[in-house]
C-alpha cells in the first residue's frame, strides 16, 4: 500500500533503487519512463536550466556536463541534440550506480560520441575527482533523505564550476491522483506504476527545497514551479 502525506516526505522505497534490475523487465521499464517524460515534457525543464546557466558562457569554451543518476541516457541524448544545434564544444558524462542500465545507455547512445558513462555511486570518493561545469539531478534527489540530499548538493556544488540544475517533483495530492489515472492508460509495467506513485509521495514542497537551499553555501538558488507538477531549481555556483 503506497501512502501519501502532504506534511512530510514518504520513506517508502522505489523498486528501481535495486541496482540488480536488468534484462527485458528493465528495458520495458525504461521505455515506460521515456514515455512519461515525453508526454509530460519533463526533459525540457532540465534543458531550459542548462540554457540559463550557459547564458553568459563563451560558446567556444569547452563545457562538461554530468547527469547524476542518468538511467538509460535519454536526457543526455536530448542535451546533446540541443548543444549540437548551438555549436557548443561539449562533452557529457552519465553517472549511475546500476551497471546494467549503463550497458543499455551505451547501446542507445551509439550515435553520440560526446557521451560517456561511468558506473559510480554518488557517495564514492571517485565523484570528488570529476571535472564538471554543470551537474544535472533530474528526478534523482527525491530518492534520498534530506540529510543525504544536503550532502549530495554540497559535493556537487564544489565540483561544478558553473552550477547545478535540479528537476524534481512537487508533492501534491492532485499529482498523486492524476498519476494513478495516467499510469492506468499509458504505463505497462507494475514497477513504473509503483515507483511513479512512490516518487510523488517522496517529492517536495517548495518550502522544503528552500530549506535545503539554505544549507548549501557558496551558491545562489532560484526555484520555480513547472508543469507538470515539477520544480526547476537552479544553483549558481559562487566557488
Amino acid at each position: 500500500m503506497i501512502t501519501f502525506s502532504n506534511t512530510q516526505r514518504s520513506k517508502q522505497s522505489e523498486i528501481m533503487d535495486n541496482f540488480d534490475l536488468q534484462g527485458k523487465e528493465m528495458e520495458t521499464l525504461l521505455t515506460d519512463l521515456k514515455k512519461v517524460n515525453s508526454l509530460l515534457g519533463g526533459t525540457n525543464i532540465t534543458i531550459d536550466g542548462i540554457k540559463k546557466l550557459l547564458k553568459s558562457h563563451n560558446i567556444s569554451k569547452p563545457i562538461i556536463i554530468a547527469d547524476i543518476g542518468c538511467g538509460d541516457g535519454e536526457l543526455l541524448r536530448k542535451c546533446a541534440n540541443y548543444l549540437r544545434k548551438l555549436d557548443y564544444n561539449f562533452s557529457l558524462i552519465g553517472i549511475d550506480a546500476n551497471p546494467f542500465i549503463l550497458k543499455e545507455a551505451q547501446k542507445r547512445s551509439i550515435d553520440y560520441p560526446e557521451i560517456s558513462y561511468q558506473t559510480l555511486n554518488i557517495f564514492s570518493e571517485e565523484i570528488k575527482t570529476l571535472n564538471i561545469d554543470i551537474s544535472l539531478c533530474t528526478l534523482f534527489l527525491h530518492h534520498f533523505s534530506n540529510e543525504k540530499i544536503t550532502q549530495i548538493l554540497k559535493l556537487l556544488n564544489k565540483q561544478s564550476k558553473i552550477g547545478i540544475v535540479v528537476n524534481d517533483l512537487q508533492r501534491s495530492k492532485i499529482a498523486f491522483k492524476l498519476f494513478k489515472a495516467f499510469s492506468a492508460i499509458f504505463i505497462k509495467t507494475k514497477i513504473a506504476k509503483h515507483d511513479g506513485l512512490v516518487s510523488v509521495a517522496r517529492s517536495f514542497k517548495k518550502e522544503e527545497l528552500i530549506e535545503l537551499a539554505n544549507n548549501i553555501h557558496n551558491q545562489k538558488s532560484f526555484i520555480k514551479w513547472k508543469w507538470a507538477f515539477r520544480y526547476q531549481w537552479i544553483l549558481y555556483s559562487n566557488n
